[in-house]
């Protein structure tokens, strides 16, 4: 049986080939596989946010679809549309690139409303509608979008209904010197591009889900799941004498989503338990894209990061 070191290290090793450094949000891609989640990665332009995800789909070893939004974009452009064919006269459904395992939804603010709602049915319920008629996608199936956080002008922000139902947000940041330093050295010659192969498959992940399932997660730490959440909630209770910071704390989905990716990250790293300290390190990931700040905050320059690390800070921690 594969363990959980062993299937995320040829994995790193095969899209290492072609992005360096981003060890961290490598590790939380990996884990929303195992999680059965989507993922938003948020970072300024040239990170190699779309090189990473499209060489994660390679290495997986599964169908790879990537759509880039656009203001012109239409729902059926991403989900498919009737097709008239004048030869018999019927209609016959067209299958957009949403039918794919891994689909990358490209600077998705850039989309309007009705497209980006497009996505809402595909994500949650994974089948999507065309001509009256329910078509279940590809399993696995997953979303991974991206988006620009510094340009606004003919953008759409994604509504809270769109983003609770990414399991993860990811901060993607600059490399270290040292890492880009290698980066020029390995892709400064026009002539070299990376080259990856698979070296694993649908069929394979969907097998290991039935070893995150097995990882054990005692009672204590599920209330300190749910004791982090409802304290995310609390912040954003009116109190007399107190400056409100949140307009509304995390979903019920956040419960989920923080338990589900406990375990998954717990059998990535070879173990057989939940700690409260990998509740902690997953957490901001989890919760980030699902408060609302309040005019407050944001005047004050406070981020939904910092009011995360003071509900960990201040929650109890209980001795498992």
């Amino acid at each position: 049986m594969i363990t959980g070191p062993t299937w995320s290290q040829k994995l790193r090793d095969e899209i290492g080939k072609a992005v360096i450094g981003q060890d961290a949000v490598i590790e939380r891609l990996l884990v929303a596989l195992l999680a059965n989640g989507h993922v938003l990665l948020e970072g300024m332009p040239g990170l190699a946010k779309t090189l990473l995800i499209k060489s994660l789909g390679t290495a997986l070893g599964v169908q790879f679809e990537r759509i880039q939004f656009t203001p012109d974009l239409l729902p059926s452009d991403v989900v498919g549309t009737m097709v008239f064919s004048p030869k018999d006269g019927a209609f016959t459904p067209h299958r957009g690139p949403i039918f794919a395992n891994l689909v990358l939804a490209d600077e998705i603010n850039r989309a309007p409303a009705k497209v980006q709602s497009a996505l809402l049915e595909a994500m949650q319920e994974r089948q999507v509608t065309i001509g009256g008629h329910t078509h279940p996608l590809p399993t696995p199936f997953f979303v991974m979008a991206t988006q620009n956080p510094v340009e606004q002008e003919g953008t759409y922000p994604l509504p809270e209904a769109q983003t609770d139902r990414f399991l993860f947000k990811l901060l993607v940041d600059y490399p270290t010197a040292a890492e880009e330093t290698t980066m020029m050295q390995r892709w400064g010659q026009v002539t070299r591009q990376p080259a990856l192969e698979p070296v694993a498959n649908g069929a394979e992940l969907l097998e290991l889900r039935g070893e995150v399932d097995k990882v054990h997660l005692s009672p204590a730490v599920q209330g300190y799941i749910l004791a982090l959440v409802r304290a995310t909630r609390a912040l954003a209770e009116p109190a007399v004498g107190k400056k409100r910071y949140l307009n509304f704390g995390a979903s019920p989905r956040a419960s989920l989503a923080l338990y589900q990716a406990s375990k998954a990250i717990a059998w990535l790293r070879g173990l057989d338990y939940v700690s409260p300290s990998l509740v902690q390190d997953i957490a901001p990931d989890v919760l980030r894209h699902r408060v609302g700040l309040t005019y407050e905050a944001e005047a004050e320059e406070i981020t939904s990061d910092q009011l995360i690390a003071q509900v960990i800070k201040q929650t109890h921690v209980p001795e498992v």
